[in-house]
């Protein structure tokens, strides 16, 4: 249970922080025009209502948006249809999350910290493109392969009985 649900809050948290390289994390959410978004402000305040934002919508399952803030690289892992059905189908209860802080970090890194049910966890988010993107690979490692399963597989091993 406390794997699952820190694993839930770390995807939840999905702030995104990359050791690749900016090119590959420069590429818009699937079917978004980097054009027809507006640049977010490169500030501390403005990460920190985006990622409260981001950790809203995964709270309250709206996992599009949630997606839609990963990086390129992050994305390459899951298709967005796979990860909004899996999420959909196999929602988890748990506390509302509380985003606490965003802060500079390593490597050109932003932390965003959070809490989940006492449970202090920690997103890396990057500024790239003049958005705010989330990392999946390093602000939860552990999601990785469960991501690249196949569905059925991944449904099984977090308990999910569809």
């Amino acid at each position: 249970m406390r794997f699952l649900m820190t694993a839930a809050a770390a995807v939840a948290v999905l702030a995104a922080a990359g050791c690749a390289a900016g090119t590959s994390r420069d590429a818009p959410a699937p079917g978004r025009p980097a054009a027809s978004l507006p640049a977010d402000p490169r500030t501390a305040s403005a990460l920190l209502r985006i990622a409260a934002a981001f950790n809203r919508g995964y709270d309250t399952g709206h996992y599009g948006p949630v997606y839609a803030r990963w990086d390129a690289r992050s994305q390459a892992i899951i298709t967005e249809a796979d990860y909004v059905r899996r999420h959909e189908l196999c929602r988890s209860a748990q506390p509302p999350s509380r985003t606490e802080s965003a802060d500079p970090g390593p490597r050109g890194a932003w932390l965003v910290r959070y809490e989940i049910g006492g449970v202090q966890l920690t997103d890396y988010w990057f500024y790239l493109g003049g958005r705010w993107v989330f990392d999946l690979v390093l602000s939860n490692p552990d999601m990785v392969p469960l991501n690249r399963m196949p569905a059925q597989q991944y449904m099984a091993y977090v308990g999910c009985a569809h």
